[in-house]
């Protein structure tokens, strides 16, 4: 059981580099959950400091308009090695979307404290882990900022057209 956890969190390109100890240390932290689908995994405006591996299936991304409306903003699949609720776990601020399964999935969570103890105790895996979360937080910042791009021209399109 354990072999496999660490087999599932070395599948995560930036973190395949951490050393056996590291690795155990991680996994031992790390908490197994199975979500149905369509169950929340993380809901916005929560106050928690969690962050989820996606082991596991496709989550949808999901913000609230101002209007109160779901907006899909993402979906993503275990095969992008992706982190969820990273945010939180660093600024420990309300969460800023919800996260549903799409299909049945699996997460490893993590809190603030045990990701504090990790890497206290393994400062070389914590950059990695770091790492990790800073790839992922890059990689939604691009995202939003090409969204932001087309909600731009759209709007010029608008002021123009009318």
């Amino acid at each position: 059981m354990m072999n496999d956890k660490i087999e599932k969190i070395k599948s995560f390109p930036l973190l395949s580099s951490m050393n056996e100890n590291e690795l155990n240390a991680l996994a031992g932290y790390m908490v197994e959950h199975n979500h149905d689908k369509d169950s929340i995994i993380i809901k916005e405006g929560d106050l928690d400091t969690t962050m989820y591996l996606l082991i596991e299936g496709t989550v949808d991304v999901i913000k609230t308009t101002i209007y109160n409306d779901p907006f899909v903003c993402a979906t993503l699949s275990d095969f992008m090695h992706v982190i969820l609720g990273e945010m939180a776990l660093i600024d420990k601020d309300k969460r800023s979307a919800t996260v549903k399964a799409k299909t049945p999935c699996k997460t490893y969570s993590m809190d603030s404290e045990s990701f504090n103890k990790f890497c206290d105790e393994y400062p070389s895996g914590g950059v990695k882990l770091l790492k990790l979360m800073n790839k992922n937080i890059i990689r939604n910042l691009r995202i939003e900022n090409e969204n932001l791009k087309l909600i731009y021209q759209a709007l010029i399109e608008e002021i123009e057209y009318n």
